[in-house]
């Protein structure tokens, strides 16, 4: 049996990448509480490399998807021993999932309203419905630590990109191709929302001022579903640009954000990865909530158009009470953008 000072602990939150990469603090808060746990994560098998990142995990366990996989998950979950379970989802899944795992503590939070499934934990939070007002997401993770005894230390963290990762992207034949006497302006120009979209004449006509004043190098990364979106910008640049079209995992995807000066991006699961590997962003949101969701670190810009919005880009169309369904983003202009970088990517002394 696991003893108080060495606990099994599972952690569980299926998805998306920045919902995870956000997470960081939770694991390092709970190894400095418990030096002697073993710290396991569980996401959903897209993320299942991104704990790979972090010191302070010890395994991943990713989760069933199909019902096909809950056999052999099952009798993994069963085998693991475990005595806390940490849900951040409190989804149907992650609720079945703490029930039948056996730990003697099964946690879990919800914000504004009881925990669902509340049969399926012993420890249940209920967090105010006011607190997004002017929390971070990182707040309500520690919510649910706090609640369980691990005091709250806010210090910096970073996950680590593979060391051996780093050196393949280095090694990329478009990498080592670039100038060494410039930095590196890396931009990834989709996000999981369409509608979350910086127009692609924006972008061109940002990355040719950057790259005509010899500020930086523009690279372009983007997966293949938003390899069109990268094709639209670089059809209307007159300046070459550098495209990286290799299908990269979510770990050499770090590697690469490791290795370059800055990023240009969306309010995105990327923005996070970056940031937590400690490479500085300028991030264009749309009408996200920049207290829940601005990335961890220094250095970042943060870019929005004032809210709540006027002259809207696309009435009849957008919600403003959905992220995911406006076009608020269309409206920061060129000049924001090409002000912010220039402030971080100095021109060359003649």
């Amino acid at each position: 049996m696991p003893s108080a000072a060495s606990p099994r602990i599972l952690v569980l939150r299926r998805r998306y990448v920045g919902d995870i990469v956000l997470l960081e603090s939770v694991f390092r808060l709970l190894r400095r509480h418990w030096p002697a746990a073993h710290i396991v994560a569980s996401v959903d098998p897209a993320y299942r490399d991104l704990p790979k990142l972090h010191p302070a995990i010890d395994a991943t366990l990713p989760m069933p998807v199909r019902f096909r996989d809950w056999p052999g998950f099952l009798w993994r979950l069963r085998r693991g021993k475990f005595t806390h379970i940490l849900d951040f989802d409190n989804r149907p899944r992650t609720a079945m999932i703490a029930l039948l795992s056996g730990a003697s503590l099964r946690a879990t939070l919800r914000h504004g309203a009881e925990p669902r499934f509340a049969r399926c934990y012993n420890h249940r939070l209920v967090v105010e419905t006011n607190y997004f007002d002017d929390h971070h997401i990182t707040d309500f993770y520690h919510r649910l630590l706090r609640s369980v005894g691990i005091a709250i230390k806010q210090e910096p963290g970073h996950l680590i990109p593979l060391p051996h990762e780093i050196t393949q992207i280095e090694q990329l034949p478009a990498i080592a191709a670039l100038p060494t006497d410039r930095p590196r302006l890396l931009v990834h120009p989709g996000s999981r929302s369409p509608h979350r979209i910086w127009p692609a004449a924006s972008f061109a006509t940002v990355c040719d001022a950057i790259q005509s004043e010899g500020r930086a190098s523009v690279i372009f990364v983007a997966g293949p579903a938003e390899q069109p979106v990268v094709e639209a910008i670089t059809a209307k640049m007159t300046t070459p640009a550098t495209v990286l079209k290799n299908a990269f995992t979510l770990t050499q995807l770090a590697a690469l954000f490791a290795s370059v000066d800055r990023l240009l991006c969306h309010d995105s699961g990327p923005m996070h990865l970056a940031t937590s590997v400690g490479t500085p962003v300028v991030a264009l949101y749309g009408s996200q909530k920049i207290t829940n969701w601005k990335p961890v670190g220094d250095d970042n810009l943060l870019l929005q158009t004032p809210l709540p919005c006027r002259d809207c880009v696309s009435p009849g169309f957008c919600k403003p009470d959905d992220s995911y369904t406006n076009h608020c983003v269309q409206k920061i202009t060129p000049e924001a953008v090409l002000s912010a970088l220039r402030t971080r990517l100095p021109a060359p002394v003649a």
